[in-house]
């Protein structure tokens, strides 16, 4: 499909309102939105700093949406892995005599349903992140993952954030929990990749 002709959209750095690039002004790394535009501009004048009124995705929103995902994502992984190697473990049968012999076949099947689970993941998160802003649990409860100054995520970033998020995990979800503290609400995965999880409405 040709996507050379669909405008590009773009978050704004005070509102989090979600518009056309071309609508937006630059103030340095930031995208503002032509509502915002002239108070921003205000506050440069006047020399202030300007602070972020994004609303940023809390804890247990972020928590609510990823069990959204792993429910959607457990149903696809699920159908293809039985599609894939359901026969292969429909095989396995023990030999009384000699045990030991499924352990490898029974490893060879972990092993795919394991890079099927990562392959899935990937794509699903990747692809929705970097051309709608958002997974399917982000986006049923109004969240989008951008960059610092309101542009959505590219896709090796999105693959880059995946992988992320699986160490993440990987510290005992302490990655996870970071985002309960963080004054923009980031985790470990957002740290690294530098990206934000906003809310686009209230």
């Amino acid at each position: 499909m040709d996507t050379t002709n669909i405008p590009e959209s773009r978050f704004c750095s005070e509102c989090g309102r979600a518009g056309l690039a071309e609508d937006f002004a630059r103030f340095g790394d930031q995208s503002v939105c032509p509502d915002c535009k002239d108070r921003y501009a205000q506050k440069l004048r006047e020399g202030v700093a300007p602070m972020a009124s994004v609303p940023y995705a809390g804890f247990w929103l972020r928590v609510l949406a990823l069990l959204i995902d792993a429910i959607i994502l457990m149903v696809v992984q699920t159908i293809i892995q039985f599609a894939v190697g359901g026969g292969a473990m429909g095989t396995l049968q023990p030999d009384p005599e000699h045990p030991e012999r499924i352990l490898g076949p029974a490893l060879a099947a972990a092993g795919l349903a394991w890079l099927i689970g990562l392959v899935v993941g990937c794509t699903y998160e990747s692809l929705f992140v970097s051309r709608l802003g958002a997974t399917p649990g982000k986006m049923a409860l109004g969240l989008k993952v951008v960059r610092p100054n309101g542009e959505l995520v590219d896709l090796g970033r999105a693959i880059g954030r995946y992988f992320a998020k699986m160490l993440s995990w990987i510290i005992l979800g302490i990655g996870y929990i970071m985002v309960a503290f963080d004054a923009e609400k980031r985790g470990l995965h957002d740290l690294i990749c530098d990206t934000r999880v906003i809310k686009t409405r209230g």
